[in-house]
């Protein structure tokens, strides 16, 4: 089993992308890249610890490859902006891909130099590609919160704008 650690704003909807998928052996909603010891959500909100929200993916790469966690993270964010996702605005909602390992890092950098390269956003792709730092996990009230509260969970991303966004500039629905 391997971990890959994707911030995408709102961890709730970076959940919902890979869960269930064959290989995904699990998804952990948390806290990554800033300097405070085991932040809380409380914390993160401010924006001060210098976390991102993040979810972490155990997969195994022989049924799930990193290639293709990639491609599928891609699509669930504007690469774009570097002020935050989509409703969710702030450092603690920007975007980043936390590599493991050389292997990560080299096909993380070359899946965003393929995007770039593509011309599918006039703006840059400001995502950034980081070494992975200690991850914390969120407190448990948001772990798998699409199906704990799934009418709030729904309400919001409608909310949010991603949907639109992912059928504007991905899905092309």
């Amino acid at each position: 089993m391997e971990k890959a650690i994707f911030a995408g704003g709102c961890f709730w909807c970076m959940v919902t992308p890979f869960d269930e998928l064959p290989g995904i052996e699990g998804i952990i909603s948390g806290y990554s890249g800033g300097q405070v010891e085991n932040p809380t959500y409380e914390e993160l909100k401010t924006g001060t610890t210098g976390h991102y929200e993040v979810v972490e993916i155990t997969f195994d790469p022989q049924v799930f490859a990193y290639e293709r966690l990639l491609e599928l993270y891609w699509q669930q964010i504007d690469p774009t902006d570097d002020g935050g996702q989509f409703h969710d605005r702030g450092s603690q909602y920007r975007t980043a891909i936390f590599y493991h390992n050389e292997t990560q890092y080299q096909l993380a950098l070359e899946s965003k130099e393929r995007l770039s390269a593509s011309g599918k956003f006039k703006k840059p792709i400001v995502t950034e590609i980081l070494p992975a730092q200690t991850f914390y996990p969120a407190e448990e009230y948001h772990q798998d919160y699409h199906k704990k509260n799934e009418k709030h969970y729904k309400e919001d991303r409608e909310k949010s704008g991603r949907d639109e966004f992912i059928s504007q500039n991905w899905t092309g629905k």
